[in-house]
């Protein structure tokens, strides 16, 4: 595998234990994924940073939830330590298209 590829599969691999509903319950394996600088935004236009997003993902995740069914999930390295993925989630009926950036650091993502 290149340098490239296991860039790119490594934030896959990173992005997929995000939509984990385990992982979405405990705040201490979220925050682990979460960059510190983390932003995201929402569908409604909300701004989340890494305490927003992991305390409301932690009082709303339901046990024995099931994950997010991802399809077409790409990701393309930008420079040396980001890549972007894109991806369809299907939660439930609920579609979306996603975009996601992951900054690769010494702990692997």
């Amino acid at each position: 595998m290149t340098d490239y590829d296991s860039a790119v599969k490594t934030a896959i691999d990173g992005e997929l234990r995000l939509l984990d509903p385990e992982v979405r319950r405990s705040p201490e394996l979220l925050g682990a994924l979460l960059h510190p600088d983390f932003h995201e935004f929402g569908a409604s236009g909300r701004v989340w940073d890494r305490a927003s997003i992991t305390a409301a993902l932690a009082a709303t995740t339901e046990p024995g939830a099931r994950p997010s069914v991802t399809s077409r999930m790409r990701g393309v390295r930008l420079a040396p330590d980001l890549v972007h993925l894109t991806f369809d989630t299907d939660n439930n009926g609920r579609r979306a298209h996603r975009s996601s950036l992951w900054r690769l650091t010494d702990q692997g993502g």
